[in-house]
C-alpha cells in the first residue's frame, strides 16, 4: 500500500517479531526475518534499487544481518545494547560490501546517546545512500522499564527517532516508510510506546 501510494507510511503490529531469524534457523522468538524479506521483496518484486533498514530494538538484529550480509542494495543499521543476547553486532561486522552499520550501546546508557548516534551516523548515511524505501525494526525494549535489557530510553527518545526517520523518508523517498514491531516485553508500557510511535508516524504521513 505504501509503494502504491495508498498509504503514506504504515505500522505492522505483528507477532512474532522477526529480526533474530537467520537464513537457516529461527531464533530468539523469531520465525521469519520479516523486515529483511520485505526489503528483498521491494527490490525483486517491486523494482526498487535501494532500501534502508533501521533497527532500534535493544537486541542486535543478527537475523537481518545474516540474511542481508551479501546484499549491497540494502543498507542496514542496528543499534543495540552490548553485551547482550544474541552476542553479535560488533562495529567490525560490516557486511560483504560495507553496507551494514552496527552501533553497540553500553548498558545503562540513555536515549541521549542514541540520539547522538542517530544524528551523527545514521541520518548522514541515509543522506548518502538515498533510499527509495525505509523499513524500521521497531523494538521498544530499550525503554527503561523493559525487563529483558538495561538501557534507559524514555518515551520521548522513541518519538524523536521516529520523527527523524520519517523526515529522512520524506527527504529521500516521498515519505515511504514501513515500521514493523519487534521486541517490547513490559506490557504496562508497551502499548503507550507503540501509540506514541504510531501517532508520530501519522503526523508525518504524506
Amino acid at each position: 500500500m505504501v509503494l502504491d501510494g495508498e498509504a503514506g507510511n504504515a505500522f505492522l503490529a505483528m507477532r512474532p517479531p522477526g529480526h533474530h531469524a537467520e537464513r537457516e534457523r529461527s531464533m530468539g522468538f523469531c520465525l521469519f526475518g520479516t523486515v529483511a524479506i520485505a526489503a528483498l521483496h521491494a527490490l525483486e518484486a517491486r523494482g526498487l534499487s535501494r532500501v534502508a533498514i533501521v533497527d532500534f530494538d535493544v537486541h542486535h538484529g543478527n537475523g537481518t544481518q545474516d540474511i542481508l550480509w551479501d546484499e549491497p542494495r540494502i543498507r542496514f543499521f542496528s543499534s543495540h545494547e552490548m553485551p547482550l543476547f544474541p552476542g553479535s553486532g560488533a562495529e567490525n561486522e560490516r557486511g560483504a560490501h560495507g553496507q551494514i552499520t552496527n552501533i553497540p550501546l553500553p548498558a545503562q546508557s540513555t536515549g541521549t546517546l542514541y540520539r547522538q548516534k542517530l544524528d551523527q551516523i545514521i541520518l548522514p548515511a541515509l543522506d548518502e545512500f538515498e533510499p527509495e524505501l525505509i523499513l524500521l525494526s521497531a523494538g521498544f525494549d530499550a525503554h527503561k522499564g523493559d525487563p529483558l535489557a538495561n538501557l534507559n530510553w524514555e518515551e520521548g527518545d522513541f518519538i524523536y527517532a521516529t520523527a527523524k526517520l520519517c523526515e529522512a523518508a520524506q527527504k529521500h523517498c516521498q515519505g515511504r516508510l514501513v515500521s514493523a514491531l519487534e521486541g517490547g516485553y513490559n506490557l504496562s508500557t508497551l502499548g503507550g510506546l507503540v501509540c506514541s510511535h504510531v501517532g508520530t508516524l501519522q503526523e508525518h504521513s504524506a
